[in-house]
């Protein structure tokens, strides 16, 4: 029943995403972000929705009679040289067609990333789109927090099965990452049902998270709430909310979740943390070896590690530990060159939204942009915290912040450009 609904949805509405190009990105996005297929058990598991959906988006753009408004900026520069790069670095991997297979995954997505910037050129579209991301991932957040509270926390929440997000480590950073964009929402909407289903939403969420028993999204939370409070118009109603609730949710979680959190502060006498530590050594080994391009995508393997670090795979069993960081996931795959453009990345999306923020401070009327501007940030906080702790470096989430406060940016010097100026020596 599940396999039917999501087809009869995906395919009664590409003939609206043929005519309508904004569509197909909103769509795309869901089945990107939640994997609805993926919550059945027969055909649609493995079919290749976010093909399909692709494929019309792009028939769309190309026959579409609406002509399409390009633009540059350094954002889209540095987008464009990092994807390039990528391309670089497959070329001359370690592994091939490991590496090839994962090329062709992130280009995928990049180029709904890039049609993005094109396509979702005002307040609505983009509005929408951060709808679509909020609902598809918050579900797994508030059904997580949900069953943390049912189970009273003692199993982990995960994500869904076989996307970017289906570890409890990977949707737990992801829930950070919307927790600031609901508030945006929250701030920007009128309707009184609705502020009140975001408000408990986020209550749930957060719940969610901490039922991840991730110690890197519990990392990023607390980070990406603390900066959250600095940058809200309602620093009051959130540091009553906070004061309220952190009590709440530390009592309430369960010894198991306490005693694993407490790793943080003794993470040399934990297994996992110290693979973390090993496989960083290992990419930076790499790195230092081959500065320019690195290993290539999928380079953490048990033959690397032995060419390059000797004695850390456990020795007879071939055991390696996976990256966990995407700092380091993207210094050992594209070297000191790709590390640089992808946190040239993090510089530039930080430096567009504190311009946005700028010049929108006093006007009534762009009081949105300014919200999301800074809201985007906190979602950015949690996910270099948070990804600090957890190999997320392709994540479509994070490139979408990016290109939207590009978008956002535009929209507001257009709007600006547009203002008619007062003459003040006509007054004189």
């Amino acid at each position: 029943m599940r396999d039917l609904l999501v087809t009869l949805i995906v395919f009664g509405a590409l003939p609206f995403v043929l005519t309508r190009t904004h569509l197909g990105i909103l769509l795309w996005s869901w089945i990107g972000y939640m994997n609805p297929h993926r919550l059945g058990w027969g055909f649609a598991f493995n079919f290749p929705f976010a093909l399909v959906i692709a494929l019309a988006t792009f028939c769309s753009l190309i026959f579409s009679k609406r002509k399409l408004e390009f633009f540059w900026s350094p954002i889209l520069g540095w987008l464009i040289f990092f994807n390039i790069w990528m391309v670089i670095t497959t070329y001359f991997s370690l592994q091939p067609e490991d590496s090839l297979f994962q090329l062709e995954k992130v280009i995928k997505i990049q180029l709904i990333i890039f049609l993005t910037l094109w396509v979702m050129n005002d307040r609505e579209k983009i509005h929408s789109l951060i709808w679509v991301i909020v609902v598809s991932i918050g579900f797994y957040g508030v059904k997580g927090g949900i069953f943390t509270i049912v189970s009273g926390g003692g199993t982990h929440v995960l994500g869904p099965t076989g996307s970017f997000i289906s570890g409890n480590t990977e949707i737990g950073l992801a829930l950070v990452m919307i927790l600031p964009l609901i508030w945006y929402l929250y701030l920007n909407v009128h309707k009184v049902w609705i502020r009140y289903a975001l408000l408990c939403s986020m209550f749930l969420i957060a719940i969610g998270i901490l039922g991840t028993q991730s110690r890197g999204a519990l990392l990023a939370i607390v980070a990406a709430s603390s900066f959250l409070w600095l940058k809200s118009r309602k620093k009051g109603l959130l540091f009553v909310a906070m004061l309220l609730l952190v009590p709440f949710f530390y009592m309430f979680m369960p010894e198991s979740w306490h005693t694993r959190m407490h790793t943080i502060s003794t993470y040399s006498e934990d297994q996992s943390a110290m693979g973390r530590i090993q496989a960083w050594t290992f990419a930076y080994e790499l790195a230092l070896a081959r500065p320019f391009v690195g290993g290539g995508f999928e380079c953490f393997n048990s033959d690397n590690y032995e060419r390059f670090t000797p004695g850390l795979v456990t020795e007879g069993t071939g055991k390696y530990h996976d990256v966990h960081s995407i700092y380091f996931e993207v210094l050992g795959e594209h070297g000191f060159i790709g590390l640089l453009a992808f946190l040239i990345l993090f510089f530039l999306a930080w430096k567009t939204a504190n311009k946005i923020i700028k010049l929108t401070k006093s006007s009534t009327e762009q009081k949105w942009a300014h919200d999301l501007a800074s809201m985007t940030q906190v979602s950015i906080v949690g996910y270099g915290v948070g990804g600090a702790f957890l190999g997320l470096a392709y994540f479509d989430l994070f490139y979408h912040l990016v290109v939207i406060l590009a978008l956002v940016l535009r929209i507001i010097e257009t709007q600006l450009a547009a203002t008619p100026k007062l003459d003040t020596t006509k007054i004189c």
